[in-house]
Order: structure tokens, then C-alpha cells, then sequence
């Protein structure tokens, strides 16, 4: 069982809005045997969120404010992958360092997901980062605008669980990463993680 790329012919597209981070366009899809339809697609980046545990099994958690749904929410470190080219682990790393003042000698693919197929272009790629260490403080970096203050924090992998479970935790990021890295470093189910440089199937259709 397998995801595979198999976009239907595009007949036409209509741009309706290129914002800073999104653009909006609407496809004209031909479907064969079930006719032509209007599809809405939100074009996204993409993104990267990094899964950090240590040597005691605790994930480090960065909490920060999120306007769309007016929330602060428990997240792990992530970035848009917004700089053309740029390698996904690389700015994995990148947003390791700046949001949470970390880095990690040992990375491995943990999840990938797209995040809303139905509408949306966005892929993300959740990473494992082991084998942690402090930046010094003079190399920690200072945040802008919501990422100005992000209180940091460290949580048992089971704790974090019960808090996806019990709907605590709603990033989806944190869900799935949470409990990926339980389901590998706590229940021992097999399979993953995968090599840092792992295939990654995204969107095929821009």
C-alpha cells in the first residue's frame, strides 16, 4: 500500500490571489468518465517540523501564537520551506537553532504528510532529531514578530501523548510527530525511522 503521483489533466487555471506565503488559484480538472470540475488549491511551500528527544525521552516543545485560529499552541520547532532550493533537512536544522537554541548530531525522517489533500498544495516533513546539544548563548538567535517569545519546554514522550489524546495539543505537527516518536522509541513498532535523505512524494499538480 502506497500514495502515488497521479494528477488528471488541468484544462485551464484561474489565479486569483499571490499573498506573502499562500496563493490561491482555481483548476479546471478533467476527470474522464466523471466530466470536468472546478478545484480551489491553496498553494503552500511546504514545511518542515523537527521532532527533538533526548537521552531521558523527552520531546522539546516550543509554544508560540498562531492569529488564524487565536491561539498559543504547543509546537515542535518548524519553518516554511520558503527559500528556493534550500534542502528540507538543512532548514530543519536552521529552525532547530533559532527556535528552540538546539542542535542534533543524529537526524532521521519521521513522518511526512500532507496536511489538507483536499485543497491544499502543503506537504510537511517531520523530522528525529537526536543526540542534543545547548547552543551558547551567544549563538542563540532573537526572534521577530510571534516568534519574539517562544517559551520552551521539555515533556515526557508519554505526557505528550496523553495531551494529544485527551485534545490538548492540536498542532498537527506535534499530533503526528508526538505520536510517531512514541510509536518508534516507546512501543518499539517497527519500520522507521527512515534515512534523513529519504524519497519525499509532494505535491505534483503546480
Amino acid at each position: 500500500m502506497r500514495d502515488e503521483p497521479a494528477p488528471r489533466p488541468v484544462c485551464a487555471t484561474h489565479r486569483h490571489f499571490t499573498g506573502r506565503v499562500v496563493s490561491l488559484r482555481t483548476d479546471v480538472v478533467d476527470l474522464g468518465p466523471a466530466g470536468r470540475v472546478d478545484r480551489d488549491v491553496v498553494e503552500h511551500p511546504g514545511a518542515v517540523g523537527v521532532i527533538a528527544v533526548d537521552a531521558e525521552l523527552r520531546v522539546l516543545l516550543v509554544r508560540q501564537y498562531r492569529h488564524p485560529v487565536g491561539c498559543l499552541l504547543w509546537e515542535p520547532p518548524a519553518g516554511l520551506l520558503d527559500i528556493p532550493g534550500e534542502d528540507p533537512l538543512t532548514a530543519a536544522r536552521r529552525e532547530l537553532a533559532e527556535e528552540a537554541g538546539y542542535q542534533a548530531a543524529e537526524w532521521a525522517v519521521l513522518v511526512d504528510a500532507f496536511t489538507s489533500p483536499g485543497g491544499s498544495t502543503e506537504a510537511v516533513r517531520i523530522y528525529l532529531a537526536r543526540e542534543l546539544q545547548a547552543l551558547p548563548p551567544e549563538d542563540r538567535h532573537v526572534g521577530v514578530a510571534e516568534e519574539y517569545d517562544m517559551p520552551t519546554r521539555w515533556v515526557p514522550l508519554a505526557d505528550a501523548r496523553r495531551a494529544v489524546l485527551s485534545g490538548e495539543l492540536h498542532n498537527p505537527l506535534a499530533v503526528m510527530g508526538i505520536l510517531a516518536a512514541c510509536a518508534l522509541l516507546l512501543d518499539g513498532v517497527a519500520g522507521g525511522p527512515r534515512p534523513a535523505a529519504a524519497p519525499w512524494l509532494r505535491a505534483v499538480t503546480q
